[in-house]
């Protein structure tokens, strides 16, 4: 088998068999295929696209390419949750001890957040003497004693996503459905799963800017579970603006804290009963998204969810006593409002540029090896469709540096006042194959 005429065969609109899948991805891992050849097949791919049975082929050798996680000694069906990306997307420090509060297993695995987008450890490792690491056993006894354990990922999971990811991203193919798609649902596979709930993202926060690429990523990725043998559920929601009103470390703790103990944000706890209803019903832990949403807001509002979040905290080597005192999470030594300039509604938000915001300020990574500052980050008081009155405060800035001009301009630039607003729909689709 020769690599360029793979090329050749996908240039012309071909369709590559599995045998020359497991070929492409085992000897690019292996170093046997240079990266101007792999250059060439991911912009023809970028081009001609792939079939159904292409993609999961190729999701399936990156996801064999290095470790594969074996759940079988963890009690009942494993389900993970996975986002495409937000800003303020607080949702998995919620949802994993709410469903497992009503009896579902959550062993997930997570990763760091990059650009303007949080990730989960960053936040979890807000939280003083959380470990992120714990060994394969500790990992297995702590999930089958109290159902839930968040931990990062293994260092030898989907090696060839790795490599493929730094090339696309030198050549121009990042935004490639069929790639998108391969390298999500790759590592949720090599991740040891029984089901899958995706949370896809559109709008001006989310990698899908526009509503017709993201149902077709969530398409691709449902057919992907399915031919996988993984049952897959996409949920599309809105990342126009912020979820939540908290962004930045260890702002999205308190907020999760805040929303475990019945008092967070409208929207925010409406993304987690839908994606945690989902979650709980391909558990076969309820018949019915509707039963499932009644035992998550019973969990919730009995404080169930709340006392497993302490358990998770505890059996992770974390301090417990940040749920009753917030304050022992890192507070920064600045806190500035930002006035609004004149009065009316809040009709724009731009999500992804209020997440830049909180980068600027230390929340978030410019590149993959940057320290990060756990205390700093936004505190949004208005949300799309809010009235406001001229001098009053739009959100918080909570920083460690006194120079925060850049920062308030980057926001007045991203934040409008009209006289009329819509508020975003929360849940544009849910697709089930």
């Amino acid at each position: 088998m020769r690599m360029v005429d793979l090329i050749e065969k996908k240039r012309d609109g071909k369709t590559l068999t599995k045998n020359e899948i497991d070929y492409i991805i085992t000897n690019y891992t292996n170093n046997q295929i240079p990266d101007y050849q792999l250059s060439a097949l991911l912009m023809a791919i970028f081009y001609q696209d792939m079939t159904d049975e292409e993609i999961t082929n190729m999701t399936l050798a990156m996801a064999n390419s290095g470790d594969v996680i074996d759940l079988t000694s963890l009690n009942g069906i494993k389900v993970d949750k996975h986002s495409t990306g937000g800003v303020g997307d607080t949702t998995t420090l919620i949802l994993a001890p709410l469903v497992a509060s009503v009896g579902v297993t959550v062993a997930k695995m997570s990763g760091r957040g990059l650009g303007y987008t949080g990730g989960t450890l960053d936040k979890l490792e807000a939280i003083p003497g959380f470990k992120i690491e714990l060994s394969d056993e500790e990992f297995i006894r702590i999930v089958n004693e109290s159902q839930v354990a968040v931990i990062g990922q293994s260092g030898n999971l989907a090696p060839a996503d790795k490599k493929l990811y730094a090339l696309r991203d030198v050549t121009a193919t990042v935004d490639s459905i069929p790639l998108i798609a391969s390298s999500i649902m790759s590592k949720k596979i090599a991740a040891g799963a029984d089901a899958i709930v995706l949370d896809v993202t559109t709008g001006d926060g989310a990698f899908m800017k526009n509503i017709e690429d993201a149902r077709r990523l969530a398409k691709t990725m449902t057919s992907i579970g399915k031919l996988a043998n993984r049952q897959t559920i996409a949920v599309i929601s809105d990342m126009s603006e912020p979820l939540g009103e908290a962004i930045g470390n260890s702002l999205e703790v308190v907020e999760a804290i805040e929303t475990l103990q019945g008092n967070g944000p409208e929207d925010l706890i409406e993304m987690c009963y839908v994606l945690g209803s989902q979650m709980v019903v391909l558990a076969k832990k309820a018949d019915s998204v509707e039963e499932a949403r009644v035992m998550l807001q019973e969990a919730l509002t009995s404080g169930k969810a709340l006392e497993k979040f302490k358990e998770m905290i505890q059996n992770q080597g974390g301090d417990i006593r940040v749920v009753e005192k917030p304050e022992l999470l890192l507070t920064a030594r600045y806190q500035v409002e930002l006035p609004a300039k004149s009065a009316g509604l809040v009709s724009k938000i731009v999500a992804n540029e209020l997440g830049i915001a909180a980068m600027m300020l230390g929340a978030g990574r410019k590149t993959k090896d940057d320290a990060i500052d756990h205390a700093v980050g936004l505190k949004l008081h208005k949300k799309i469709g809010d009235s406001v009155q001229e001098g009053e405060s739009l959100l918080t800035i909570y920083s460690n540096t006194e120079d925060l001009s850049q920062v308030v301009e980057l926001l007045y630039q991203n934040i409008e006042i009209s006289d009329s607003a819509k508020k975003p729909i929360l849940v544009h689709d849910i697709i089930t194959e």
